[in-house]
């Protein structure tokens, strides 16, 4: 799954490059979270604007989302037949602008070490989603998001199995939006994993696992033998009980 990625890319130009008729004010962000507003692009009525929506999806007929499942991801193989996503496949496919994903390797130690993965050209990242608009009964109103994932490719499938589905170029954007002439079928073929080579990616600090950590050091490549960047302050050695001169470090 994608559960936290990053977005650094100016409102101006976010506007030119997805065609906006608005601009939304945000600030770079390298650790968006699930449950936080994240930018999200859609058209209505043939205006193409970007909003500000909570990622964690909730379909229009929940009553209470308090009590419904945290939906951050939505899977490409099965969304068009899943009872909270089929009919946003339909008519609320949206545009998430990334500059990168953060996806984690369990190693056979058991422990997590985070990755950053983004385009091989630099370019920032369009990941395919699906949008809904959850009106409730005292008339209160905010719209939810999910991404959607496919298997990962060769490359990525040894850091993680899943990858989001990403829309490289501005026709497939605009086809994925375009709802009037690109029906549910065309577009889940759309979600299809990239080619290999089109990615790259490096390890990163592990502080990237707090949702409270959000600066550019996140992004930052560290050297697994030694995983935390050499500007983080190290533990000051402990002497061991008893006297006997040793130290400890931990």
């Amino acid at each position: 799954m994608c559960g936290r990625y990053a977005s650094t890319l100016p409102p101006e130009m976010m506007e030119e490059l997805f065609k906006l008729l608005n601009s939304v004010e945000t600030v770079p962000r390298y650790n968006i979270a699930p449950t936080q507003p994240v930018v999200a692009i859609w058209e209505a009525e043939a205006r193409r604007e970007a909003h500000l929506a909570r990622w964690g999806f909730v379909p229009h007929w929940v009553k209470d989302p308090r009590d419904f499942p945290l939906l951050v991801n939505a899977r490409a193989e099965s969304m068009a037949e899943k009872p909270a996503f089929r009919d946003r496949v339909k008519h609320g496919r949206c545009l998430v602008p990334a500059s990168g994903y953060y996806e984690w390797h369990t190693g056979p130690d058991k422990k997590k070490q985070p990755y950053y993965i983004t385009r091989a050209d630099g370019q920032p990242m369009a990941l395919a989603g699906l949008y809904s608009v959850w009106m409730g009964p005292n008339g209160e109103e905010f719209d939810t998001v999910a991404t959607i994932t496919v298997a990962a490719n060769t490359q990525l499938s040894p850091i993680h199995d899943r990858m989001p589905a990403i829309l490289l170029d501005e026709a497939a954007q605009d086809a994925w939006l375009n709802l009037r002439e690109v029906g549910a079928d065309q577009a889940t073929q759309m979600a299809l994993p990239l080619e290999d080579g089109v990615l790259k990616f490096h390890p990163v600090s592990t502080r990237v696992n707090s949702a409270r950590d959000d600066d550019p050091g996140l992004i930052d490549p560290v050297d697994l033998a030694n995983p935390e960047p050499s500007w983080m302050p190290k533990p000051k050695p402990k002497k061991a009980a008893g006297g006997g001169g040793q130290m400890d470090l931990f």
